[in-house]
């Protein structure tokens, strides 16, 4: 996966007034930019999970923390295929 890099800059006091480090800061805009892209209709959650480094499912999962709900059929395909893994695991 080819990357870019994106550089903004953020006034001192901000980081300041969130008492973060410049990294975690950095990660967390990258989220909270995935997840209004994602509510927006701009990215599907998987591009969405891409931009915040993290997988589908885990992206899906936590977009309740940001009061953003995944559609449900999003829901059902994350069911499915966690139920088809189960299964899958336990024929093993």
């Amino acid at each position: 996966m080819t990357t870019r890099q994106i550089v903004i800059n953020v006034p001192e006091s901000v980081l300041q007034a969130e008492n973060i480090d410049v990294d975690t800061f950095a990660r967390e805009l990258c989220v909270l930019a995935a997840v209004k892209l994602y509510k927006l209709g701009r990215l599907s959650s998987g591009r969405a999970a891409e931009l915040a480094e993290m997988s589908r499912v885990e992206f899906l999962m936590n977009l309740g923390r940001y009061k953003v709900f995944p559609l449900e059929a999003e829901l059902q395909d994350v069911d499915i295929r966690g139920d088809s893994q189960s299964n899958s695991e336990s024929g093993r």
